[in-house]
């Protein structure tokens, strides 16, 4: 019954890849076309979304492999073995670290309301960092990978499960950015209704449905996996349970890949921006187009407001 379970397991699993990697291309490729043809690339929250979308091709980029060795068998040899591995790492550790620097950022600039050139200075080293410790990280994942043979069939496995280094990690790397996000959006959220900026809210709770989604989506992922590495069942059956919940929660860690786009929808500014691009609409240059076609005067008001309703959602 245990390895029926497991076959099937298998076999959905290896198709629901297939179709978490398509949408994931298509919405996330799409988001990063818009950003760039229509919204400031020198905002903050614009250079961190663009970061994370990167994050989340990468990390989709591996999911075709996947399937495969979920329908059939490892068929790509050492060499991938250890190179998808390392994407796998870049793309999970990189968004997790872009994610936290975003809520710190978040909360430093409601707090504090420092200077544009800091902000800009902030973004940017922020994202470099956490780029350069994903795939340092991704070194000692990809190291400890090969291609086994088991039986009749060939795995990519990790051949070192658990020690020092998987505690550093999980640590460094959920458990830390976890209590640093708790932290900062717990003091936003007091800031923002203790004072006048709840018309900031929207804005803010967008980025807290993205935050949440990722910890709802990997929390209990890596929950499973702190218990696979520290509980070894004696029993066939338990193993065989802790082995299927181990897949079972694989999914909707994997499905966060192409969550983020969709979240995204929830700001009035990003829906405008894919609703241009799906009309063809190129970058406007120079003056800014009308909203009517009345008087000057209706255009200058009409221009001003949605100036001042993209301000208010930029700024924290």
């Amino acid at each position: 019954m245990g390895l029926l379970l497991i076959k099937y397991g298998n076999t959905f699993n290896g198709a629901f890849y297939i179709v978490i990697f398509i949408i994931s291309i298509l919405g996330n490729g799409l988001l990063i076309t818009a950003v760039v043809l229509y919204d400031n690339l020198k905002n903050v929250t614009t250079i961190f979304i663009l970061n994370l979308a990167v994050s989340d091709l990468i990390f989709a980029a591996i999911l075709p492999f996947y399937a495969v060795d979920h329908l059939h068998q490892w068929v790509f040899g050492e060499f991938f073995c250890h190179s998808l591995k390392a994407a796998y790492s870049i793309g999970l550790h990189s968004g997790a670290l872009i994610l936290t620097a975003l809520s710190v950022g978040r909360f430093i600039f409601v707090i504090r309301k420092p200077k544009d050139s800091f902000r800009r200075k902030y973004v940017l080293g922020t994202c470099v960092a956490a780029w350069v410790i994903g795939i340092t990280a991704s070194i000692t994942d990809a190291v400890n990978h090969e291609v086994v043979q088991l039986g009749f069939h060939y795995y990519c496995i990790e051949i070192n499960p658990g020690g020092v280094a998987f505690y550093v990690k999980i640590s460094l790397l959920f458990l830390s950015p976890f209590t640093i996000i708790v932290f900062c959006y717990s003091g936003i959220i007091l800031m923002v209704f203790r004072t006048t900026m709840r018309r900031k809210f929207r804005s803010v709770a967008m980025m807290l449905c993205i935050v949440t989604v990722f910890f709802v989506c990997w929390g209990p992922y890596n929950v499973i996996q702190i218990i696979h590495y520290v509980y070894e069942p004696e029993e066939c059956w338990k193993a065989e349970r802790l082995n299927v919940a181990f897949n079972v929660l694989r999914i909707p860690a994997f499905a966060h890949c192409c969550m983020n786009p969709l979240l995204y929808m929830l700001s009035q500014k990003m829906r405008k921006h894919l609703y241009r691009l799906c009309r063809c609409e190129t970058r406007q240059s120079g003056n800014p187009e009308p909203c009517g076609q009345s008087t000057t005067v209706a255009q200058n008001v009409c221009y001003t407001t949605a100036n001042s309703a993209v301000t208010i959602e930029e700024k924290i």
